[in-house]
């Protein structure tokens, strides 16, 4: 066996011919021995050795075991080192004395060899077997903590879920509402053959309807991500052409706006992402750049490398020249359990569950989401998204 792994033995007493026999039987018998012939030379090596057990001789010149027990037991050190006694005193007095010091057993003199490697077997013993329950105490310690931490986690994002949803369903309830009573001025215009506001009405009617598809959609991308169970299949895609589609989407309502809505993307740049994840992304940024965006305003798709990235990942930003966020309202964009609303410049209505979303997407296909911005004067939401599969 090892010496490392040998149990550690220091041997305390000034008389050398007990040292020579315990020495010789104790090192035969497998373990490491340590020796010190007096108290004060005992506690000096203790300060560089750290031994499993110790035979303490009581009737020593100088500081004695009573003594020198004491002050063992009183350091953190050593305090938890078994001490066993070796003595030729028979008083049931001295014995009590010494147990109260805090030794953990004793060897009377003359020695019997076998008795005292059987008392060294037992102690050794029981200190291992107090390091493990020691050790299974702050496993299950440990483990009762990290429980607790997770029952909390997850009733508090159970209960930031069922208020989220609440918000979700009087969004749906106030969108459906405002379309029937859209549904029932349409007929009674329809009646009276008024064509300008039959029109009027129409589009209003489409709005709604989008709005609503929108957000469905987003709803159902988002509740798959909680669950695990969203599509990923990431895939090389031409970043050009990802951006591109997104922009023509929406050139409709930035058209009703009077809002430049471009790009800027390198013809070959690309990304290693999920096509449809990517496009919820994008759709939910450039359709954010427009609704918050004054008539007449702007609003653009750009792409670059970052300058210490060694083309591992790209950094896309959408940026606006619309109506900025205060920065202490910043950090609520992204958290389920703080619900961000804002009105679009021409009164559109949202559910703040697209920024959400974008998050969880953008973490999913293992980039990074962050918002700059200034109250009167823009938004630039950027992202990563990596260049590769590795």
């Amino acid at each position: 066996m090892d010496d490392e792994k040998k149990a550690g033995i220091l041997i305390v007493d000034d008389n050398p011919a007990n040292l020579d026999v315990l020495v010789d039987y104790l090192e035969d018998s497998g373990f490491r021995i340590f020796v010190s012939t007096s108290g004060e030379r005992a506690i000096q090596q203790l300060e560089h050795i750290k031994p499993d057990i110790i035979l303490l001789d009581i009737m020593m010149p100088g500081m004695d075991g009573f003594e020198t027990c004491r002050y063992l037991k009183e350091k953190k050190a050593t305090r938890h080192i078994p001490i066993i006694f070796m003595t030729a005193l028979s008083e049931t007095v001295d014995k009590v004395r010494g147990f109260y010091m805090g030794a953990s057993d004793y060897i009377t003199k003359p020695f019997q060899q076998e008795e005292v490697l059987v008392r060294l077997t037992t102690h050794l013993t029981i200190q291992r077997q107090k390091k493990e329950l020691a050790a299974l105490n702050a496993k299950f310690f440990k483990t009762n903590t990290e429980l607790y931490e997770a029952n909390r986690r997850l009733s508090e994002s159970n209960a930031a879920k069922d208020k989220f949803f609440s918000v979700i369903a009087a969004d749906m309830r106030s969108l459906f509402f405002y379309l029937l009573n859209l549904s029932d001025s349409l007929a009674d215009t329809a009646s009276g053959c008024d064509c300008k506001n039959i029109e009027e009405l129409a589009w209003s009617v489409r709005d709604s309807v989008r709005q609503a598809y929108h957000l469905m959609e987003n709803l159902l991308h988002w509740s798959k991500v909680q669950i695990g169970v969203a599509e990923f299949q990431p895939r090389k895609l031409n970043l050009n052409e990802v951006i591109s589609k997104n922009i023509i989407l929406m050139a409709d309502m930035a058209k009703q706006k009077e809002i430049d809505l471009s790009h800027t993307v390198e013809s070959d740049m690309s990304v290693y992402a999920d096509a449809n994840m990517t496009d919820t992304i994008l759709f939910n940024l450039i359709s954010n750049a427009v609704k918050f965006t004054h008539k007449g305003g702007e609003a653009e798709v750009t792409a670059r490398f970052p300058d210490s990235d060694e083309k591992k990942f790209v950094e896309i930003a959408v940026s606006d020249t619309g109506i900025g966020i205060r920065g202490s309202d910043i950090p609520k964009l992204f958290r389920l359990n703080e619900k961000f609303k804002k009105l679009g410049t021409a009164g559109e209505k949202g559910s703040g569950l697209g920024l959400l979303l974008c998050k969880e997407l953008v973490e999913t296909l293992r980039g990074k989401i962050w918002v700059e911005s200034e109250v009167g004067k823009g938004t630039t939401v950027r992202f990563t998204l990596p260049c590769t599969g590795k």
